[in-house]
């Protein structure tokens, strides 16, 4: 699955992680902490939408 930044449009692959964010491919974006931030523009993970 991949989630969208509303705000931005970074995208978050579960398949392909963040490792330049410390997140690990496989890690899924339930998983993700609950303070994540995108991390280009700081918005919370309420600000993401499923593609």
């Amino acid at each position: 699955m991949v989630y969208v930044c509303d705000a931005c449009g970074w995208e978050y692959d579960e398949e392909k992680g963040s490792p330049e964010n410390g997140i690990a491919p496989g890690t899924k974006f339930e998983d993700l902490p609950d303070d994540f931030e995108c991390p280009l523009c700081g918005v919370g993970k309420e600000m993401f939408s499923e593609q």
